[in-house]
């Protein structure tokens, strides 16, 4: 079952982010109401969030778990619709963020305790961006103007707002609740050695980074899929409180 619900749900992610990307980039935004452009702004952002967590599932071989082919396949789509990122490249980076977790070598971590938010993004971001994943991810959106432009001459301002607006806000959600918030107990030499989940509920964990601030449980058993981690954490309360 879960192979078959991990694979359902990242094709309908990928999906609604081709489906949302077109459509969108034709709309007339001048006419709609502007509770109406936030709304699309945050849904292409969620959705640009949600590709890059199918990449990570990809990461860990738990999107396709019994065709790696199909299942790194996957991943090199999400990640290249996501930002032009290298699958290769991010799943070496990954890899390591996983076996040196909250040390010097661990490319998503800032060791400084000194270090606040907007330098750990800083050096988090390094770690992704490079000219050739820049070109890339430029090329992409040329040829959405090119392809979007017959249909609205004012695409290039669509772009900005509902492409490259919300890819910058979904960078910013995965840092925050996928890597400053869960790690940042960690630049502390009295801090536990595991990084730390947030307290939330399921449905505001969904939103606010598809479960990834339930962190703990995601270092300790990174063969579960994104949305099997609520369930370990529930089972864990209930346990706690017997």
């Amino acid at each position: 079952m879960k192979p078959a619900t991990g694979l359902s749900l990242a094709l309908l992610l990928l999906l609604g982010w081709g489906a949302s990307t077109l459509g969108l980039l034709q709309a007339h935004l001048a006419q709609w109401p502007w509770w109406l452009v936030v709304s699309a702004v945050l849904l292409r952002t969620l959705l640009q969030t949600g590709l890059f967590i199918v990449g990570h599932d990809a990461m860990h071989g738990v999107l396709v778990p019994h065709h790696p082919r199909w299942n790194h396949a996957l991943g090199s789509c999400a990640l290249g619709l996501y930002a032009g990122l290298a699958y290769g490249g991010c799943r070496q980076q990954h890899q390591r963020h996983h076996r040196c977790t909250a040390s010097s070598h661990d490319p998503d971590f800032h060791p400084d305790p000194g270090a606040g938010p907007g330098r750990w993004y800083l050096r988090f971001m390094a770690g992704y961006l490079s000219p050739e994943q820049m070109g890339r991810l430029l090329g992409c959106w040329g040829a959405l103007l090119l392809v979007s432009r017959p249909a609205n001459p004012s695409s290039w301002a669509n772009l900005l707002l509902l492409c490259t607006l919300p890819l910058l806000l979904s960078s910013l959600q995965l840092f925050l609740f996928g890597t400053y918030l869960p790690h940042r107990v960690q630049r502390s030499p009295r801090s536990a050695a595991a990084p730390a989940s947030l307290d939330w509920p399921a449905w505001l964990s969904l939103l606010a980074c598809f479960h990834f601030g339930y962190h703990r449980e995601h270092h300790e058993h990174p063969e579960l899929a994104w949305f099997e981690l609520p369930t370990l954490r529930r089972q864990r309360r209930q346990l706690a409180q017997l």
